[in-house]
C-alpha cells in the first residue's frame, strides 16, 4: 500500500474531492495525499501519494509541469477564469498574432507573478479563496516563478490556445490575466488541462470511475526518478535504516535516491565529507 497513483482529475471538483474519492479504494486509515492543487475548472494529471509515499510529496510537487489551456481574450473575471463572473471588455480591437507572440515572450523565464486573488495560496495565514468568500479584499504579493516555454497552438479571436511548460507554483490563470493586461483587452482562462507532472502524463491517468480492483500503484522510486541513484548492499541498507552514514564516491552536496538490491527505494540521503547522510528512510 505504498506508492504513487496518477489520476486524471475531471473538472468541477477540487483536488481534495478527488483524494476523497481515491480514499474509498484503500483500507481505512491509509495515508493519502495529493501533490499539487488543481483548480475545480482544471482537469488532468493529479499525482496521489499512498502510504509511506506521502513523505515524498514535496519531491513530486517540485517537478516541472505542462498545461494545455484556452485563454479567452477580451474579457476578465474576479477569479481570472471562466468560473468567475465574466465581464466583457468593450470596444477592443483584436490583437494580431504578432502582438500576442511578442507579449508572450515577456512571460518566459524567471518572472515575478502575482497569484490570483481567488486561489489556495495563503495570505496572512488564511487561504485567499476563503478571504475572498468573506468579502475581504485580497492582494497576494508577487513572487518569482519559472516559465520554461509558452507555445501558441491556435488563435481565433477571442480564443487563444497555448501549451505552457513551467515550474512549481506557476498560475496559468495569472499568465492569461497578465497577457490580457499587456494587450489591453483583458484575458482569462477558459479551459485548463494539466498534461504532465515530471514523468507522469495524462496517458497514465486513471479515471475516478475506474474499478478499484484495477488500481496498480507506481513504485515510490518514481517520485525521485530524476535524482542520482545509489544501489546499496544488504549490509548498507541495514546501516542506513539505523541512521548510520555510509561511504560513497559521489561528490559532496549531491542528493541521492538510495535503493536496495531489488531496486526498491529505501531512503534519500545527501553526501557530506565523502559519506551519505540518510535524511529520509523507509522500512524502519
Amino acid at each position: 500500500m505504498n506508492g504513487l497513483l496518477v489520476i486524471d482529475k475531471p473538472g468541477g471538483m477540487t483536488s481534495r474531492d478527488a483524494v476523497n474519492r481515491v480514499q474509498r479504494w484503500f483500507p481505512r486509515k491509509t495515508k493519502i495525499g495529493h501533490t499539487g492543487t488543481l483548480d475545480p475548472l482544471a482537469t488532468g494529471v493529479l499525482v496521489v501519494c499512498i502510504g509511506a509515499a506521502t513523505r515524498l510529496a514535496d519531491y513530486v510537487q517540485a517537478m516541472g509541469k505542462s498545461y494545455a489551456s484556452r485563454f479567452r481574450l477580451g474579457a476578465t473575471s474576479a477569479t481570472d477564469d471562466a468560473d468567475g463572473e465574466v465581464t466583457e471588455t468593450l470596444n477592443v480591437a483584436p490583437p494580431t498574432r504578432e502582438r500576442i507572440d511578442a507579449a508572450l515572450a515577456g512571460f518566459v523565464g524567471v518572472i515575478e507573478q502575482v497569484p490570483p486573488a481567488v486561489s489556495a495560496l495563503k495570505v496572512a495565514g488564511q487561504r485567499a479563496h476563503d478571504l475572498a468568500r468573506q468579502g475581504k479584499e485580497v492582494a497576494p504579493a508577487a513572487r518569482p516563478v519559472r516559465v520554461d516555454a509558452i507555445r501558441v497552438t491556435g488563435y481565433a479571436w477571442p480564443h487563444l490556445d497555448v501549451e505552457v511548460d513551467c515550474g512549481k507554483g506557476t498560475y496559468i490563470r495569472s499568465i492569461a490575466r497578465d497577457l490580457g493586461a499587456v494587450l489591453g483587452c483583458g484575458g482569462l482562462v477558459q479551459t485548463l488541462r494539466r498534461t504532465r507532472v515530471g514523468p507522469f502524463t495524462t496517458e497514465q491517468g486513471m479515471s475516478l470511475d475506474a474499478d478499484p480492483l484495477s488500481v496498480k500503484l507506481l513504485p515510490m522510486s518514481a517520485a525521485v526518478g530524476g535524482m542520482e541513484q545509489a544501489q546499496l548492499r544488504a549490509d548498507e541498507v541495514r546501516r542506513v535504516r539505523q541512521g548510520q552514514w555510509i561511504a560513497t564516491r559521489s561528490p559532496n552536496g549531491s542528493e541521492l535516491a538510495l535503493l536496495d538490491e531489488r531496486g526498491e527505494l529505501i531512503g534519500i540521503g545527501d553526501v557530506q565529507r565523502g559519506q551519505i547522510r540518510p535524511h529520509l528512510v523507509f522500512g524502519v
